[in-house]
């Protein structure tokens, strides 16, 4: 009986129900949307970390990661590397060599971190072939290619086959100096990465890193970083802790503890659907219960008068209460399904935000947003529709079981 009357009264006024109804549908659109973007743009940072710069695990020995000099390769990297391919859930992997240098053409110079690499194994753990924009990807062909960034080679003014010098400290102590010439130009996307790093051929690097007179290690066998995709991201922390209990000397880490960053904007994400969701559940609050209020106070007699012939306090009460939230339940599906629409579409074409591109590189962050939503968020924006149309139904209700009979009868 309460419920037939609460959804007809609903309707005695079409175009307020409507009004509504639309308001808390966009709020809910609006509330996804957002969430599917910021998610987006942080798991677009993430993302490009990881495929350009970290990778989802690295191997190093202990000392290097403190203090980042050449002289503290991995002991035995063929074993280490023997051992991680055979561990389980290992998509593929990279040795890299390492040294801290400086790049120097004759417009200039700069600091940069040089990466030793062997381009097939490379390819599989990042996106730098799919990052070249002139040139060519380092190859077995010629002597001495390097690959530098759009931005860097800017700063030193060369091109594809302009000749760099390399300058850095070899494991002997000496400052050794070698002439590469550029072999392509890439942009990851990533300004501050792009601008400190260049690629080499690992056996190139390995070379001059090795003086003649050390022969307690080959050439070959040098290796400072090992970097690791894994098939799934979600098995990162196993996958680890596996590759430390057999590689107990070496030091084991995920992206998240090399770069902290990228843990906290993780953590954000499932932080910045409920801010979203909070916000705008608090402007509808103020629209429902506005609604609401001037339902009750354009039907005072009406309530008087069922009062008057026996309903009770508590089903007045329940009566504008689920008035509120079976206007809440007609919107949420429409606002669910827009929200969904506009994420799956989102998420698939991207929305180009090219006209940002150089703020958004300066933060390691893509052109292209992708909206993403983790599945849950729909049944958060759906609960918190329905607790925020039952709150904002209280308030009209409580003033329209404090009416008086007599007198609600008397108003005009």
């Amino acid at each position: 009986m309460i419920q037939t009357m609460a959804w007809r009264n609903i309707w005695r006024s079409t175009t307020r129900s409507l009004v509504v109804i639309g308001a808390i549908a966009v709020g809910i659109w609006a509330a996804i949307s957002l969430t599917g973007f910021a998610t987006g743009i942080m798991k677009s940072y993430v993302n490009n970390a990881v495929q350009n710069v970290v990778s989802h695990i690295q191997v190093h020995q202990s000392e290097f990661l403190d203090q980042y000099e050449v002289k503290y390769n991995i002991p035995d990297a063929l074993a280490a590397e023997r051992a991680i391919r055979a561990e389980p859930g290992v998509k593929a992997m990279s040795v890299r060599s390492v040294a801290s240098g400086m790049i120097s053409s004759s417009q200039g110079a700069r600091g940069v971190s040089i990466k030793g690499v062997d381009p097939e194994e490379e390819a599989r753990v990042n996106a730098l072939h799919e990052n070249i924009v002139e040139g060519d990807y380092l190859s077995d062909e010629g002597r001495n290619p390097i690959l530098v960034s759009e931005e860097l080679a800017g700063k030193l003014n060369v091109k594809v086959r302009s000749k760099v010098v390399l300058n850095f400290q070899d494991r002997g102590g000496s400052i050794t100096a070698a002439a590469f010439r550029i072999a392509g130009i890439f942009d990851t996307g990533n300004k501050p990465f792009d601008l400190s790093h260049v690629f080499v051929r690992r056996s190139d690097l390995n070379g001059l890193l090795t003086p003649a007179a050390d022969s307690s290690l080959a050439a070959g066998a040098l290796a400072h970083e090992i970097a690791i995709m894994v098939d799934d991201i979600r098995d990162v922390d196993t996958i680890a802790a596996g590759l430390s209990a057999v590689l107990p000397e070496l030091k084991v880490q995920t992206y998240r503890e090399i770069s902290p960053d990228l843990e906290l904007y993780e953590g954000q994400i499932k932080n910045v659907s409920l801010i979203y969701l909070a916000v705008i559940m608090l402007a509808l609050v103020f629209g429902i219960i506005n609604t609401m209020l001037m339902a009750v106070l354009e039907r005072i007699k009406e309530l008087g008068m069922l009062m008057a012939i026996g309903m009770n306090k508590l089903r007045v009460f329940l009566m504008i209460v689920l008035e509120s939230v079976m206007l809440g339940l007609v919107a949420i599906p429409v606002g669910l399904l827009l929200g969904y629409i506009t994420i799956e579409y989102v998420g698939e074409n991207g929305i180009d935000m090219s006209m940002y591109a150089k703020g958004l590189e300066s933060f390691g962050m893509s052109s292209v947003i992708y909206f993403e939503l983790d599945p849950v968020v729909y049944l958060q924006v759906a609960v918190g529709v329905f607790l925020t149309a039952v709150a904002a139904s209280i308030y009209p209700a409580l003033k329209a079981i404090r009416l008086r009979p007599v007198e609600a009868l008397r108003t005009i």
